[in-house]
């Protein structure tokens, strides 16, 4: 090891503030990558003590070195130093939670038995005293022969303990003696041996905790309280997320007429205003709704209700054959299809892994919900009620609810053909109990998608919006050419008209009118879901563009009155009931994201699946939204 830097392993359990103490040690400075040759993540951070430096790497959560999963396989092999292009650790910290010390004694043997420096981290010291519990840090130390230091992750400076001894490693102490193999007599004797030398007291039950479980895990209780807390929350997003979109909205229609008052009316001017604002600050006007999602999701977590959630839902995946880890992936798919996707490493099943990573992508993510904001917007009036509840929040909900269905059903449908094989591991999390969520990890949780969300917005949907703009206003015509074509060349609405009516996009959206045309979408709408086959917020950003383009005044009133202006339905409003129904269904179905496919091709480490998957979406899809919108005409 050089005097000068180390590298350390930071090693726990699943829900023992592994993370936190992460953040804490760091400052929060880290830097996320893969291993090589396989998708399992890596957090490393940068730790400075005096002119040392120490590379900390957060590990995925394991509850032993005997691996059941990919995650568990990977710790297993970054601490025995067995993966090509990745140095083994120099030292190791274990991060234990206080109150549930004697779970982790078999993950502190088989670390200590690797013959690397260790320290002990311990966590949830206040929650172990106020449950009535306590332990004697130094004679844990004493007894194990290595260093142990108490941390809260979630008060500042708190890590300073544990960066000192990380400046230190050369002087740590040592146990004279491996412990016993975990799992075997000797090391369930030496492990109370241990517990008794700190003078360990198990803290008793949580009597709020226990009261509250036995109505929140009721299978038929708890169960509906669950639905109950997942309708609230997406009422909640269209109550107080819809009044912050109408700010950022008018925000940014006032920024686009202020571009057309100082830039006049020119190509420029149309690109700023229309592609530039138009497009991408249509897409952005969503951030509150996603901010506020993941501020929901966030508030769960830290709460420790989603751990219930995973529980109850246990029962659930059973009827289709998966388990409770499938059900913490979807989870996880709120967000992203990606961490879902990712979140199946923990599954020691080959077939239910593959068969609920191919199913993530039918999950509802945040990358739909600027989609469902803006149809649902157009569908359902904002005073409406279906009883006492705002109709719109209830539509998203019925959404999400149809993409957790499919996403089980095609789970189950491809568990049961699937040839894959491996061990069915019965269920096991952690129940932490309910805590106040810390504001200052909600916001750091919560900044990073949102900041995602907005990076997307100023790269792939910016790169798809200044193509569309060149579609859109290709070919160039001159001033003779629109005069023979009947339009004022000094009439700028109607020059914009007819230059998108007879561009390179229109062309497209025409060209595959006979898919879409049994959906009721007009070519406009065909442009828009082409578009969004690289991303789907590009959907939204498409029309955006389009509106603004017809009617820089008032885009989204332009957007609503949108006529066919060809063809048998010429004159006819665009977006009927039917219409918006169709497209929601089909947003619900359609693989548009070109992240997700490139994630599935390195899980599955082909091409072969992400292809079928995606051929079979997209006819899932057009299936489904001809069904809805055949439905919806009889309806409406």
């Amino acid at each position: 090891m050089a005097a000068s830097s180390a590298k350390v392993a930071l090693v726990g359990a699943p829900n023992t503030g592994k993370s936190t103490v992460f953040n804490a040690v760091t400052g929060l400075k880290a830097k996320t990558g893969n291993y090589p040759g396989v998708t399992v993540s890596r957090t490393v951070g940068i730790v400075k003590v005096g002119d040392k430096q120490i590379t900390l790497e957060d590990l995925p959560g394991t509850y032993d070195l005997t691996p059941v999963s990919i995650d568990e396989q990977v710790v297993a092999d970054v601490l025995a130093g067995e993966i090509e292009g990745v140095e083994k650790p120099d030292a190791i910290v274990v991060v234990a939670d206080a109150g549930t010390l004697r779970r982790s004694f078999g993950l502190i043997a088989d670390v200590m038995s690797l013959d690397l420096p260790t320290v002990l981290c311990l966590t949830m010291l206040d929650e172990l005293a106020r449950r009535g519990g306590s332990i004697d840090t130094d004679k844990l130390g004493a007894a194990l022969g290595i260093p142990v230091a108490a941390i809260d992750g979630r008060r500042k400076g708190s890590g300073a303990r544990v960066r000192d001894l990380l400046g230190d490693i050369d002087h740590w102490s040592h146990p004279v003696i491996d412990p016993p193999t975990s799992g075997t007599e000797e090391w369930a004797a030496w492990s109370e041996s241990v517990l008794a030398e700190a003078d360990y007291r198990s803290p008793d039950p949580d009597p709020i905790t226990e009261r509250i479980d036995k109505v929140l895990l009721h299978p038929v209780i708890g169960t509906l309280i669950f639905f109950a807390v997942m309708f609230g929350f997406f009422q909640t997003i269209f109550a107080v997320a819809a009044p912050l979109q109408d700010y950022v909205e008018t925000g940014f229609g006032h920024l686009g007429d202020w571009v057309y008052e100082v830039g006049g009316d020119n190509w420029l001017t149309g690109f700023i205003a229309d592609a530039l604002i138009g497009g991408v600050g249509g897409v952005l006007v969503f951030v509150p709704q996603i901010a506020l999602l993941f501020v929901l999701i966030t508030f769960l977590e830290q709460l420790g209700y989603l751990s219930r959630a995973a529980f109850l839902m246990d029962r659930v995946m059973g009827t289709v054959g998966l388990e409770g880890r499938a059900f913490v992936a979807m989870l996880s798919s709120v967000a992203c299809a990606i961490p879902g996707i990712m979140a199946t490493r923990t599954m020691p099943s080959a077939r239910q892994r593959f068969a609920t990573m191919m199913s993530l992508p039918l999950m509802t993510c945040a990358a739909r919900m600027p989609v469902y904001t803006l149809l649902i917007g157009m569908l359902v009036a904002s005073e409406s009620k279906v009883w006492i509840f705002n109709a719109q929040g209830t539509v998203l909900f019925g959404l999400y609810l149809l993409g957790a269905i499919s996403t089980m059903t095609v789970a189950k449908i491809i568990s049961v053909f699937s040839r894959r094989r491996g061990p069915v591991m019965p269920f096991t999390m952690e129940m932490p109990p309910y805590r106040v969520p810390s504001w200052k990890l909600m916001l750091v949780e919560i900044w990073s998608p949102v900041k995602g969300f907005i990076r997307k917005a100023g790269t792939i949907i910016l790169f798809a919006t200044v193509v569309l703009w060149a579609l859109l206003n290709l070919p160039i015509r001159s001033d003779a050419a629109l005069e023979s074509a009947g339009i004022d060349p000094t009439d700028s609405a109607a020059v914009s008209t007819y230059t998108m009516n007879h561009s390179i996009a229109a062309r497209l959206g025409h060209s595959v009118e006979p898919i879409f045309d049994p959906l009721g979408f007009d070519w406009k709408t065909n442009v828009a879901v082409l578009s969004s086959l690289a991303a789907r917020e590009t959907f939204v950003a498409t029309l955006g563009q389009m509106s603004a383009a017809e009617d820089p005044e008032d885009p989204a009133a332009r957007l609503e009155e949108a006529r066919y202006d060809d063809g048998s339905n010429k004159g006819d409003k665009v977006f009927t009931p039917p219409t918006i129904v169709a497209l929601l269904v089909f947003f619900v179905y359609a693989l548009q994201c070109t992240s997700t496919l490139a994630v599935l091709r390195r899980e599955t480490a082909t091409w072969r699946w992400p292809i079928i998957i995606f051929a079979a979406y997209s006819l899932l899809a057009w299936v489904m939204a001809y069904i809805a919108h055949t439905i919806a005409v009889w309806v409406w």
